[in-house]
């Protein structure tokens, strides 16, 4: 009988342990594959509970930065959400932008909508919009253009299918295509100068999709409409893709624990079928850890999804770059932002280095997020928590790359901290993604934070660093010549101030991002001491990055960046 009993007991014991470790496992298997489904009714806000409060900006002559989510009258919303953003940028008129998101019109719901935005003067102001079809649930926006400038807007709805939007006038989204699809979706637009410009891809997580087991598709008319589904193998999700200049396709994600890169040459070819290399272990890319997911700052997200770029300069063609959010296996540091490279079109790839130089591994680095400009140089942000240690109030960090990767500038904060935990609407997470845009003159990214006490949408223009053309030019360190412009960024007059250890002839010039003399300020004899300048001429400039070139006697040339905001 005791015996009995003790078997009784040990078999107890042994099925609590059995249940509790299968709860553990089904637990982290559904956050981990929690799809985007609708939960909650629509719920908007009603018209006498609005309130609304000042929108927040801020300049510097490091980024400026705009809310784009706010109503007709320029005010943001209070006690409404946004996140998840993805931005694209007209590549004939960067001052035409589009942003869209997932938008919340009450916090008491999780039930959202397409929300968008647009700028006709390059981010500095922000139309409203409605969402688009109010009242349908949508989520997962991705966002391009094709190189006519028209901008595309791919929404999940409900049962894992996808729409396209497409539209010139993002004024209006009536253009409507069924694009297959499924959650965590992704979608890019060849504009290279092949002649699959204007093929639009597509790829999401197979398990959650519109075609089941499938999770690739592609248009070959500018949209008008999709191609049955295909497989990509091994199935890499919460990934990217990217085109290569030669128009190859990259798929990325995370599988297995691992990251994966793998690449299509056909997917262009509208007379094969689609088909993805057969690297096996060589697609596997080892960042010294795996996807940082549901944890610390977005316990209810992803702490970033993996990117992949392929750079067209012609000084790195054939270069493709990943870059992830990753909990380290090697230090058991929770989320640095890893980076590798491959300089033969993604069959081999370097040892992975960390882009955040904070020497701790206890902060979180989270939203990692990489573009890469025309001319070849790398853009690379994320949030990061280390100003706040032992907190996850978080603050916007950048980095760039100039020679492909193998050498990184100083992290470079840009804002104060905001709370992530702050305004979640009804699920604990802000979102899973940023998003950003190179081109030579800087960085465009949409990006979220609660610097209102809510979840809103930012957008940030990143002047690029000094270019080539005017790389030699001696910077205002020195205590011979002292150089500022305030304010700065410009909107409308600016004072230029010189100070100087002793009395010289100089010559001041406006230049702009190549290095090429715009106007002729000053040229004069100027004494010792502070020496001002009133700068109001702004006639037939446009809004963007130039420089207060100072030139004495001697030849030497001192500078400063300024950003100037034509109203």
């Amino acid at each position: 009988m005791k015996l009995l009993y003790k078997i009784s007991i040990l078999l107890i014991i042994f099925l609590k342990c059995q249940i509790s470790f299968g709860q553990e496992i089904t637990k982290n298997s559904q956050k981990d594959y929690e799809p985007e489904k609708m939960d909650d009714p629509y719920m908007p806000m009603k018209s006498e509970h609005m309130k609304t409060s000042p929108a927040i900006y801020f300049l510097d002559s490091s980024i400026y930065t705009t809310q784009v989510n706010v109503d007709v009258d320029g005010n943001n919303i209070l006690n409404d959400a946004a996140n998840e953003p993805s931005i694209a940028v007209d590549p004939n008129d960067p001052n035409r932008i589009v942003i869209g998101w997932r938008q919340f019109d009450n916090i008491e719901s999780n039930f959202r909508q397409a929300g968008n935005a647009h700028s006709t003067d390059g981010g500095q102001s922000w139309n409203f919009t409605e969402p688009i079809e109010v009242g349908i649930f949508r989520s997962d926006p991705v966002l391009d253009t094709d190189s006519d400038g028209n901008f595309y807007y791919n929404s999940l709805s409900s049962g894992f299918f996808c729409d396209v939007f497409k539209t010139f006038d993002p004024t209006s989204w009536e253009d409507k295509t069924y694009a297959y699809g499924g959650d965590k979706q992704w979608m890019v637009i060849d504009k290279t100068d092949q002649p699959s410009n204007g093929n639009i891809y597509a790829f999401w997580k197979k398990q959650y999709s519109a075609c089941t087991n499938f999770n690739f598709t592609r248009s070959i008319d500018q949209g008008v409409s999709y191609d049955d589904c295909s497989l990509i193998i091994p199935n890499p999700t919460r990934g990217t893709l990217a085109i290569g200049p030669n128009g190859e396709v990259y798929a990325c994600g995370g599988y297995s624990n691992t990251h994966r890169v793998l690449r299509s040459n056909t997917a262009k070819d509208t007379d094969v079928p689609v088909t993805w290399n057969s690297w096996e272990v060589d697609e596997i890319v080892d960042l010294k850890g795996e996807q940082a997911l549901y944890d610390g700052p977005n316990p209810g997200g992803m702490l970033g999804q993996v990117w992949v770029a392929a750079n067209h300069s012609d000084a790195y063609s054939g270069e493709v770059y990943l870059l992830s959010t990753v909990a380290r296996n090697d230090n058991g540091d929770p989320a640095d932002i890893m980076f590798s490279k491959s300089t033969d079109n993604g069959e081999t790839w370097s040892e992975a280095i960390k882009i955040n130089d904070d020497n701790s591994t206890e902060n979180w680095q989270w939203f990692g997020t990489m573009s890469i400009a025309p001319n070849g140089r790398i853009d690379v942000i994320w949030v990061d928590t280390r100003d706040d240690p032992g907190t996850y109030l978080s603050a916007l960090y950048y980095s760039y790359s100039l020679d492909g990767g193998d050498s990184w500038s100083t992290n470079e904060k840009m804002s104060e901290a905001f709370d992530p935990h702050l305004g979640w609407p009804n699920q604990e997470k802000m979102g899973d993604y940023y998003h950003m845009i190179s081109n030579d003159d800087g960085a465009h990214l949409a990006w979220s934070a609660t610097f209102s006490g809510g979840q809103d949408i930012y957008y940030s223009f990143i002047p690029a660093p000094i270019t080539i053309g005017i790389s030699e030019i001696n910077q205002s360190s020195t205590s011979e010549i002292a150089l500022s412009i305030i304010p700065n960024p410009v909107k409308d007059q600016a004072t230029i101030e010189i100070e100087l250890a002793k009395s010289d002839y100089l010559k001041i010039s406006l230049v702009d991002i190549n290095g090429r003399t715009v106007e002729v300020l000053s040229n004069q004899y100027f004494t010792l001491g502070i020496n001002k300048i009133n700068w109001n001429d702004h006639l037939g400039l446009n809004t963007g990055i130039y420089f207060i070139h100072v030139e004495n006697s001697s030849g030497v040339i001192y500078s400063k960046k300024i950003i100037l905001l034509i109203p």
